[in-house]
């Protein structure tokens, strides 16, 4: 069996901890592992290989991650754009053979109870080796609004339902028929074509003219990865795979499953998860070695803390999360709103909503220091063997100085090498790049100066990545 991870989504609801260069599905959040960690930890056990589908913009934080996984392999197919969830996993199924059984996961979902999962898992690639089209149905335990609903008898489908009203929810917690729909599927990748092509010609046939223009990409990866144009993607209708097939389909079963299952799509989600009491609030395990929160007759609280000191006094049933460049401060329950939060900074300052300050890249990460106006200055750390484009910057000039490693410099025509306690000067226009020959860590400090130092003031002409 072949899990087939879906690695795209912004994460927008868990901002500012997640950005859509750092989407939480690569946030670690637990146990030092990110959710898409965990997720190809959690199906080695029942599928032989991995395929991501995932957008160009987070192949190489996806690559990384799963380098990072010991012994574990996929190969990758790169969306430039997205266009829901039924085009991802036709695209996917077309690059497999059609007998193959797929695993359709999404990449930032959370699961506890691994025997549960497995257990379910294997009944459902049971009802998928006959020619079904399975769903997982997640018994609910509350009167969830956010979630859609499958209505079931035994493991047959009766419907799908939209995400309902209170009452509704409370309803259909009453009949004890109502799942709620996780947003996982397992059949065989031929089968799920058929009833795409049956169901939804439209995107069926654009996904056929898309994977054949689809090109296979050499990154020096032990992985394949195949890339799809963006012309042809753009070609194919936007649809999610339950409008597209499963609500339309009369072959579709149920799996009804109790795994310790959580979409994490909110800070309240995130609340239920780490409930681990600390002065009686929620704290996420703090990275770099934070400061431990302070808190004086303060209860029913989530802390989210990074690097400062986090401090609350006779405060109840808040959300605080604290990044180096962003805090957000909300009552329990109305997380969900954070999206119009995200929609005023998108407005305001859109660089918040795409990156931390610490931004990965493929070659490596970059931290803004200090951003002022006329300058800014950043750490770099470039990996062994890796390099950035070839570019050059119409506002900004840019003085380099080595911390550690040796710099290996490109200015014009000229090619130089720049050591610990070194430093160069790239004048504004001049065609440059950075690489790190060496066998350790490049750590270098930038200090850009000019009238605009923001990324898009970067005119790549030649890029090993493909940007």
């Amino acid at each position: 069996m072949i899990n087939v991870i879906l690695c795209g989504g912004s994460g927008t609801r868990l901002w500012p901890l997640s950005r859509t260069m750092l989407p939480k599905q690569f946030v670690r959040l637990f146990d030092g592992h990110s959710l898409f960690q965990d997720t190809l930890i959690r199906n080695q056990s029942v599928c032989n290989h991995s395929f991501i589908v995932s957008n160009t913009e987070q192949f190489f934080l996806a690559a990384d991650q799963l380098s990072q996984v010991a012994s574990l392999k996929a190969d990758f197919l790169l969306e430039p754009i997205g266009r829901n969830t039924a085009p991802a996993i036709a695209l996917a199924c077309l690059a497999l053979e059609q007998d193959d059984v797929v695993l359709v996961t999404t990449s930032d979902h959370l699961v506890k109870d691994q025997k549960a999962y497995e257990e379910a898992v294997i009944k459902a690639k049971a009802l998928a080796e006959e020619n079904n089209l399975v769903t997982f149905g997640i018994r609910p335990t509350y009167p969830e609004t956010g979630f859609g609903y499958i209505e079931a008898s035994d493991q047959d489908v009766l419907s799908f339902k939209e995400k309902p009203d209170v009452d509704s929810a409370k309803l259909y917690l009453e009949k004890g028929n109502y799942f709620w729909n996780s947003g996982m599927f397992c059949f065989k990748a031929g089968v799920f074509l058929k009833e795409l092509e049956r169901l939804s010609p439209e995107v069926y046939q654009a996904s056929v003219e898309a994977i054949n223009l689809a090109c296979e990409e050499d990154y020096s990866l032990d992985s394949r990865v195949f890339k799809v144009g963006l012309d042809a993607m753009q070609n194919i209708p936007e649809d999610s795979i339950d409008y597209a097939v499963m609500e339309k389909s009369d072959i579709v079963k149920v799996v009804p499953c109790d795994m310790g299952w959580s979409d994490l799509g909110s800070f309240d989600a995130l609340y239920d998860e780490v409930k681990a009491s600390f002065d009686d609030n929620a704290v996420l395990p703090r990275l770099n070695n934070s400061p431990e929160p302070i808190c004086v007759d303060a209860k029913n609280n989530l802390l989210v803390t990074r690097d400062r000191q986090i401090a609350l006094i006779d405060v109840e049933e808040l959300l605080v999360v604290d990044t180096s460049d962003a805090i957000l401060i909300s009552k329990r329950g109305s997380s969900q709103k954070v999206k119009q939060v995200v929609a005023e900074i998108k407005k305001s300052a859109p660089e918040l909503a795409e990156v931390h300050r610490l931004a990965h890249r493929p070659w490596g990460t970059y931290e803004v220091l200090v951003d002022s106006e006329q300058y800014k200055v950043k750490r770099i750390v470039v990996k062994p063997g890796s390099k950035l484009s070839l570019q050059k910057h119409f506002h900004r000039n840019e003085h380099w100085i080595v911390v550690s490693g040796t710099a290996t410099v490109t200015v014009n025509e000229e090619r130089f090498l720049v050591r610990a306690n070194e430093s160069t000067y790239i004048q504004m226009g001049q065609l440059h790049r950075l690489e790190n020959e060496g066998k350790i860590d490049l750590v270098m400090i930038e200090v850009q100066v000019g009238e605009y130092t923001g990324e898009d003031d970067i005119v790549r002409v030649e890029d090993v990545y493909g940007r």
